[in-house]
């Protein structure tokens, strides 16, 4: 398969990523200080790929404003699912803008161009060839099983010691994807395309799997935007260890690699900045204060001897002076679950703010907006646009 046209399903909110999500999509949260999306696009068109349409939906014009007509010299055609319904029904919004063999891609999660390439070179006369990827637990994504390349069946929750493949979202498909979408059974009101792709097995369509070694990252909650990051960075061949030549770093400050400081990031005297963080556009961090593994989104503002560990914000945060927070593990409530002993001090949402002096507890999770006063503690899961 050597030409082709690409989609991008970028329609989704995020639901479980909140409060991060509020404002903008999933697709648009930082890996490291750029958008997932502009991961997958760069891994597109590193590929090869110049034929991109980006389905968008949830805050569509986050994406639209984000990356304009075109990316890196490649225009982008938007089509828009109007409610989400589901992988499958967001694909066959853009039935339109293709007439021939296509690719398909998850655009939130991410991937490299080693999985592409590989998907596209696999790909012959099957009616699918799915990109896999061998993760030791597959449960929360589903599994799939091969048989001498040849997908054989799709399990949504195995729990059996079958050898099973993850599926990593990155599809080649022929036009008859199309009509297996609209034969299969929505559930819960909703197309996705591994029933479509069920429906072509049940059909005896050939249907192609090929384990790639590529990269393949999803962020299923905020948290794991702190792993992604430091994956990243880990590797280096994604994203490098970098400060930009537009930020002011103070000669007195310490920046501890691996980082990434971005442009007109301001990084006051006796600040230590790093290791593991990932400081976004306009990003101030004053004198005397300590960031470790976190990720600061832009125009985030940590003042004067203040200490931020696994820290995850959003855009335009202040946190006060003397305040902490205080890193993980932490016990997290996401909704009616609690995810016991993860990685992470806080996440603050957009505009979140404090008076000074508030202590952020191991695993709190602050909605967008909300102000904390000045020597607060600070715990749990706070809702957007309160008072603390």
């Amino acid at each position: 398969m050597n030409e082709c046209s690409a989609i991008v399903l970028a329609a989704g909110e995020g639901k479980r990523l909140g409060p991060l999500t509020k404002h903008r999509p999933k697709p648009m949260l930082p890996a490291a200080t750029k958008p997932i999306l502009e991961h997958v696009l760069d891994a597109l068109i590193d590929a090869g790929v110049t034929d991109i349409t980006v389905v968008v939906g949830y805050k569509r014009n986050r994406v639209q404003s984000h990356f304009g007509p075109t990316y890196r010299n490649v225009p982008l055609q938007y089509v828009t699912q109007r409610k989400q319904l589901g992988s499958g029904h967001a694909l066959l919004a853009a039935e339109s803008a293709v007439d021939g063999p296509l690719l398909v891609v998850n655009g939130d999660q991410l991937i490299d161009e080693q999985l592409v390439e590989d998907v596209l070179a696999a790909h012959d006369t099957a009616a699918a060839t799915l990109g896999l990827i061998r993760r030791p637990d597959v449960t929360r994504y589903g599994g799939v099983l091969l048989e001498d390349e040849r997908v054989t069946e799709i399990v949504e929750n195995p729990r059996d010691d079958r050898s099973y493949r993850l599926n990593a979202g990155v599809y080649a498909f022929e036009q008859t994807i199309f009509d297996a979408i609209r034969a299969s059974e929505p559930r819960a009101g909703e197309h996705s395309l591994t029933d479509a792709i069920a429906t072509l097995l049940e059909d005896d369509e050939d249907v192609r799997g090929i384990v790639s070694e590529g990269t393949w990252v999803d962020a299923t909650y905020p948290w794991d935007l702190l792993r992604i990051a430091d994956d990243l960075l880990a590797d280096g061949s994604a994203i490098e260890s970098q400060v930009s030549p537009a930020a002011s770093i103070h000669e007195a400050a310490t920046i501890l690699e691996p980082v990434v400081v971005g442009p007109d990031c301001v990084v006051g005297p006796g600040a230590v900045v790093g290791p593991n963080v990932c400081l976004g556009e306009n990003v101030t961090v004053g004198s005397n204060a300590t960031v470790e593994r976190s990720v600061l989104d832009a125009d985030t503002r940590i003042e004067n001897g203040t200490t931020v560990s696994d820290c995850v914000t959003g855009r335009g945060v202040q946190i006060g002076p003397n305040s902490t927070v205080v890193g993980g593990p932490g016990d997290v409530e996401v909704g009616d679950e609690i995810h016991r002993e993860e990685a992470l001090g806080a996440v603050l949402a957009d505009h979140v703010r404090d008076g000074g002096g508030v202590t952020y507890e191991a695993g709190t999770i602050v909605g967008s907006g909300t102000v904390c006063r000045s020597g607060a503690t600070v715990g749990g899961t706070i809702p957007d646009d309160t008072e603390t």
